[in-house]
């Protein structure tokens, strides 16, 4: 298991595929993530057509928990993000910002 580290000042996605590039990992399931982010981008699909991406940025707080997988070196990624109110979105995550926080992913490398 591999534990990578997202510290204030870094991006989620760019930060976790520069870590599990350098520890030479191809092929891996995110088995947790967990911490929070300061903004971030997540992605559904839209209903009537599965092929369409429908992208939303949040510059807010929100805890975030997710699960992901890394295949052929590209790091895949789903979340669900708390925010102010007790509301959960949820989607593929973009992008997400740390700035006062961190998020910590759990890989097991395959």
């Amino acid at each position: 298991m591999i534990l990578v580290s997202v510290q204030p000042g870094q991006e989620v996605m760019a930060t976790l595929t520069a870590e599990l590039r350098s520890r030479g990992v191809v092929n891996g399931a995110i088995v947790s993530l967990i911490g929070a982010v300061e903004g971030c981008a997540i992605s559904t699909m839209a209903a009537d057509d599965y092929a369409k991406d429908i992208v939303t940025e949040y510059g807010e707080p929100m805890e975030l928990t997710g699960t992901g997988e890394v295949q052929d070196g590209a790091v895949h990624v789903h979340v669900v993000l708390g925010r102010q109110g007790d509301e959960a979105k949820a989607g593929h995550l973009h992008w997400g910002r740390v700035q006062h926080f961190f998020v910590n992913a759990y890989v097991m490398p395959l």
